[in-house]
């Protein structure tokens, strides 16, 4: 588990979650005698197991005694991640202006090795201007004080920062050409936008293709996804779907390998990504 402790809360949850598991199935434990020995009930044992939900110190000693693990080594790693699972990640900084169900999702994305995006209505919110996402809250915030929607903004500028991490993901990213004649914000705004999306096209880490108009329609035709990939073994693909006020985590393999058949349909639809600096050009000329 060497280098576990760099990552964030919500992966260090799932990892040790699934490692409690591995051990509680190897020792034939079921999950009502794991739930009674931390004098809980089974679905608690199966929500720490999921990485859903925070670790007690105490609960994951007496998990450890049950399953038999004594070597005071091996228990004081598990303990220490527990009690690095429990700290706050820097999202939780803008916990009054995240809704629950994104806080997850921001901790999975600090964490991907590759992100890879399907938008259909607007840029995708790691490679959006200052203005441009002031423009895109206000959709959903505009009668929120003028304080919360600068926090929401500088939440989303916060989340930028991993791109250029020297251990950056991968981020490609197929965007609509729709989403790019959308002048939110106004021309100015947009101009600023399409300017960026031309800069970050120069990022090794960053892929950026373009659906055109005149593909007609095309594999994706449900709306925008979200696909996550991860370095550790223990965390599956994840599928992320955001809705008006929730979202889906979509992690079983056949939900996965279906979102995955269409963005790889979708790269195939879309112009190729080296001709994305000129299809921004040319819309930034007509903007």
């Amino acid at each position: 588990m060497e280098g576990l402790h760099r990552r964030g809360p919500t992966v260090l949850r799932i990892i040790l979650g699934a490692h409690l598991r591995r051990l509680r199935e190897a020792r034939g434990v079921s999950r009502e005698q794991a739930g009674s020995a931390i004098r809980a009930t089974h679905s608690k044992i199966s929500r720490l197991e999921l990485g859903r939900t925070g670790f007690k110190q105490r609960d994951v000693a007496d998990l450890l005694t049950l399953y038999r693990i004594t070597d005071e080594e091996e228990r004081e790693t598990l303990l220490a991640l527990a009690r690095d699972a429990n700290r706050p990640g820097w999202w939780h900084l803008y916990s009054d202006v995240m809704p629950t169900w994104l806080e997850a999702y921001v901790g999975l994305e600090e964490a991907a090795a590759v992100i890879r995006n399907y938008e259909v209505q607007f840029v995708h919110g790691l490679m959006q201007t200052m203005d441009y996402a002031r423009s895109v809250i206000l959709l959903r915030h505009a009668d929120s004080p003028t304080d919360e929607v600068e926090r929401r903004v500088e939440l989303r500028m916060r989340r930028q920062q991993l791109l250029l991490r020297e251990d950056a993901p991968k981020l490609w990213v197929v965007l609509d050409e729709s989403a790019l004649h959308r002048a939110l914000g106004g021309r100015q705004v947009m101009r600023g936008q399409l300017q960026h999306l031309l800069d970050l096209t120069a990022l090794p880490n960053v892929t950026i293709q373009i659906v055109p108009f005149a593909s007609g329609g095309h594999a994706a035709a449900g709306g925008p996804f979200t696909i996550l990939r991860f370095p550790d073994l223990d965390l599956p693909d994840v599928v992320y779907l955001e809705q008006l006020n929730s979202a889906l985590y979509l992690d079983k393999r056949s939900d996965v390998e279906d979102y995955m058949g269409t963005m790889e349909r979708l790269c195939v639809e879309a112009e190729p990504a080296d001709t994305t600096p000129d299809i921004l050009n040319a819309i930034l000329r007509e903007t």
